[in-house]
């Protein structure tokens, strides 16, 4: 997949075409994924929706709460196996059992947004999926 997205991206600048382009593919090539979208910092402390595929998501969450907030506030992956057990998860959707978000970071580590994962199934996610998703964001984001 790696190769595929770098063919796709090659030469873009534009964050946001970047995330519609990534949200899409990586959505489409795991059944695991129910959502899949990016929260762009579009203020301080602030996350708001962007590109993304599946139901409606939040339009936008403070860095203060949530899977989302927490990523971007600790700017560090969360896996989260069961989002019931979550303290002070957001339920943007009631069919979400489980959650991955990445950090995704530009240039000089400046914090673009997040990439948000869900799954309606409990436990979806791995060490192993947040390594690859960590690269892979580092590779398209890595030097905007």
């Amino acid at each position: 997949m790696a190769g595929r997205l770098a063919a796709l991206t090659h030469g873009e600048t534009d964050e946001v075409a970047l995330m519609a382009t990534l949200a899409c593919e990586l959505h489409h090539a795991d059944d695991r994924f129910d959502w899949t979208g990016f929260y762009r910092v579009t203020a301080p402390e602030m996350l708001k929706i962007g590109p993304y595929q599946g139901g409606h998501g939040c339009l936008s969450i403070a860095f203060s709460r949530g899977v989302c907030g927490t990523a971007a506030r600790e700017r560090r992956t969360q896996l989260v196996a069961d989002v019931d057990a979550f303290p002070g998860h957001i339920a943007c959707s009631s069919a979400t059992r489980s959650e991955i978000v990445v950090p995704v970071f530009g240039a000089g580590g400046r914090l673009i947004g997040v990439l948000d994962i869900d799954s309606n199934q409990p436990d979806a996610f791995t060490s192993i999926d947040a390594a690859g998703l960590e690269a892979l964001m580092a590779q398209v984001f890595g030097t905007l």
